[in-house]
């Protein structure tokens, strides 16, 4: 849709059992435009098919009663100047309606309408029509584009009820044509009523209805306040000052002719809304968008919604004219920005007030970063968590009660922290939540070493009580407890708690023996030995028997090995283990573990 530049409009909505303007729900008698729109009682029924069985018109299809309408409202207008034309029908939110504009003069040639639309009202919206939404809803699927119009066209109108209720509804018409002429930008000569068309003030204005008529001898005035016409006593001018809402007519004799000429107008005076006080608003930082909306109560102050909307602008201009409405989600900017109200009558926004504005603030919304977990050490039983600086201008609330940016916790469960910027009454808050659990220090509880490959493999296996993170020698700590391409010697194992609760570390040694070997003298495996011992000081190999018994002691880091005898006689093919032992860095000498222990001999 295209934003519109300015916009006027001229509403007035149901009006119940005070007055009950003409409905016509039939093309043929449709009710004359001029500028005003009369008020409506709602629909009832469609008196004849104007569309003769047909099955479509637009995007209007058959409903319920049959035909394409089902409770039908007709209007006809003629446009008087040229420029950007709309309008929008007021209804109930609970409420569907839909609406077809045919451009043409006679009934019996419509065509096909040039502004069309169907949408059910599933978004509970109250406004449909051409142009935009009055309310500042962007995202209404129920408008159709502007209208450019010239001065002469003459447009067909059907309104229809497509609802299990029907409470009425009502017609603004909108544009740039309604400034740059707003006494004739729709042609009043369209209305042949004496009185002319239905006529609509706000309260405290003065309305005169002027019936003077050549060869008047006498005029009688009547006003109907709903329960039908009862006669002015006292009022015999040809003028007549209305000070109520209400249906008037006047009936006029003449010395020209014996009949009496009867006028009928109707005239509604609306009730002028007040702008409550707003105060400032925060956009806090982060948000793509402020919602508007969140205002309208407070500056409705307990008047009807469904009576009064409000609307929002950037510049007093644009409030007083109705122009360039802003979306209820707005774009927030930097800074501080201006933010100007517009309290209109449903019933006639000419009735409004815009005495009242305030600032929207885009505040910074506090940044909190700190970790989400905590862990309760079994050794102190204790954990910090929170932010650890605190801001100045932040205030700081645990749902524990405390205060401050950050607190010491000693039981395990939830904590939730709400800073908030504030600036005067304007905040912006974040919140976070630490999950605080038990942490018990890690325990190395085995590791596997794949050695004798191409890629020397170490695998630590931890106990499972906390989320651990791995490290061999001096290297990065890791999440996985697996290193690959470990070079052979001496290595050292850390598992750590990432939480603060202690590390335990292991020495290994990765080297490389057989897992069998034949000594049998054919020159292929005829003795076992260790490979890598060259990268330890001092080591020795001690082999034993299932029993026990020690049948080798190998010292040295050459390259030594067993030829399968004990005391120079061949042991037999069977199961052997072995003990590796060597010097570590405070020269003490230290079994390696987690080495796998048994090679078999094979003859």
């Amino acid at each position: 849709m295209n934003r519109l530049g300015v916009l006027m409009a001229f509403l007035f909505f149901l009006w119940g059992p005070v007055a009950k303007a003409q409905v016509a729900p039939d093309c043929g008698t449709a009710i004359p435009i001029c500028n005003n729109t009369p008020v409506n009682g709602g629909t009832n029924g469609f008196g004849i098919d104007d569309f003769n069985n047909a099955g479509t018109s637009g995007c209007l299809e058959r409903t319920t009663s049959g035909a394409i309408e089902s409770n039908a409202a007709w209007y006809r207008f003629r446009t008087g100047a040229s420029g950007q034309l709309g309008f929008n029908i007021g209804f109930s939110a609970s409420e569907d309606w839909d609406f077809a504009l045919y451009r043409s003069d006679d009934c019996s040639n419509l065509e096909a309408p040039i502004r069309c639309n169907f949408f059910d009202n599933t978004d509970a919206n109250s406004f449909a029509g051409v142009g935009e939404d009055p309310s500042g809803d962007a995202e209404n699927f129920q408008y159709e584009d502007w209208l450019q119009v010239s001065p002469g066209e003459e447009y067909y109108l059907l309104i229809n009820n497509f609802s299990n209720t029907n409470s009425g509804f009502s017609i603004q018409f909108s544009g740039q044509i309604f400034v740059t002429n707003p006494n004739d930008a729709l042609d009043c000569t369209i209305v042949t009523n004496l009185l002319g068309p239905p006529i609509t003030a706000c309260e405290g204005q003065t309305i005169t209805l002027d019936a003077t008529t050549t060869g008047a001898t006498a005029y009688s005035w009547y006003l109907d306040s709903g329960t039908g016409f009862q006669q002015l006593i006292g009022d015999t001018a040809p003028t007549l000052v209305a000070t109520a809402s209400g249906n008037y007519q006047v009936q006029i004799s003449s010395a020209l002719t014996t009949d009496v000429t009867i006028s009928e107008v109707q005239v509604v005076f609306s009730t002028v809304p007040i702008a409550y006080s707003a105060g400032d608003a925060a956009s806090c930082s982060g948000l793509e968008t402020y919602d508007l909306s969140q205002k309208d109560n407070e500056i409705l102050g307990g008047q009807d919604p469904n009576r009064f909307t409000v609307s929002y602008y950037t510049s007093l201009g644009d409030a007083n004219n109705g122009a360039n409405v802003l979306s209820k989600q707005h774009l927030t900017q930097a800074g501080a920005e201006t933010i100007y109200v517009r309290v209109a009558s449903v019933d006639n926004p000419n009735c409004f007030d815009v005495s009242e504005q305030f600032q929207l603030i885009n505040l910074e919304t506090p940044v909190l970063d700190f970790p989400t977990e905590g862990y309760l050490c079994a050794e102190n039983g204790s954990a910090f968590i929170g932010d650890q600086v605190p801001l100045p201008n932040y205030t700081y609330r645990w749902d524990s009660g405390e205060n401050t940016a950050g607190i010491t916790v000693s039981q395990v469960g939830s904590y939730t922290l709400t800073a908030t910027n504030v600036l005067g009454a304007l905040s912006c808050e974040s919140v976070r939540t630490v999950v605080v659990t038990t942490s018990s220090p890690p325990q190395i509880l085995d590791i596997q070493i794949e050695d004798l490959q191409q890629n020397n493999m170490v695998t630590v296996f931890a106990n499972t009580d906390g989320a651990w993170e791995y490290r061999l020698d001096e290297g990065v700590f890791q999440n996985e407890n697996v290193f690959s391409n470990v070079s052979p010697g001496m290595h050292t194992v850390t598992v750590n708690d990432p939480g603060g609760c202690g590390a335990v570390t292991e020495t290994i040694i990765v080297v490389g023996f057989p897992k069998y070997f034949t000594p049998n003298a054919d020159g292929l495996n005829d003795s076992w030995s260790i490979s890598g011992l060259n990268m330890l000081e001092n080591p020795e190999i001690y082999i034993f028997d299932r029993y026990g018994k020690l049948l080798s002691h190998l010292a040295g880091n050459t390259n030594f090995g067993w030829d399968g005898t004990y005391n120079g006689k061949q042991v037999p093919a069977s199961d052997y283990w072995f003990k590796l032992t060597y010097m570590d860095a405070n020269g003490q000498r230290t079994t390696a573990k987690y080495v796998n222990n048994h090679f078999s001999l094979k003859r």
